[in-house]
């Protein structure tokens, strides 16, 4: 009896699997995995490129700040011309980190930041005197936005 009972229990089982799934078609199953697969294909990709254009801003502000250092014991030492090589060289270097990069809040400071070196560069090969100050202040401003 107890056999006949689970020979029931387990045919009445398979049963209803068999209707449950016969009831979803086979390729469902397929196309939300595939979905999913999309998806995680997408959301990877994105942290991929937000993390390597965050990455490349960083060393790029850590270039930068190199090359205003470099340009500031330049100018303490009378060479002017170049003084403002390493600081054409710390614009381009900012300038190229948000060249690629989506325009967002994080580009814009460093585009500023760029253009600020610029009219320094420009004061100095129009043979005006550049306060350390202004350098200075540009160093404070990259320490900033490297602490970020």
């Amino acid at each position: 009896m107890l056999k006949l009972l689970g020979a029931f229990i387990m045919a009445a089982t398979f049963f209803g699997l068999g209707f449950y799934l016969g009831q979803r078609p086979v390729g469902t199953l397929q196309h939300k995995v595939l979905d999913l697969q999309r998806s995680i294909t997408t959301l990877s990709r994105n942290i991929y490129d937000t993390t390597m254009g965050d990455l490349r801003k960083r060393q790029a502000l850590i270039d930068g700040k190199s090359r205003v250092v470099q340009a500031k014991s330049e100018l303490l030492e009378k060479n002017f011309g170049e003084a403002a090589k390493q600081l054409g060289a710390a614009a381009d270097t900012l300038e190229e980190a948000t060249a690629g990069a989506k325009h967002d809040e994080t580009s814009l400071p460093l585009k500023s930041l760029a253009g600020k070196i610029r009219e320094i560069k420009r004061e100095m090969s129009m043979r005006k005197l550049v306060s350390m100050k202004k350098i200075d202040e540009i160093e404070r401003e990259i320490d900033r936005q490297i602490n970020r």
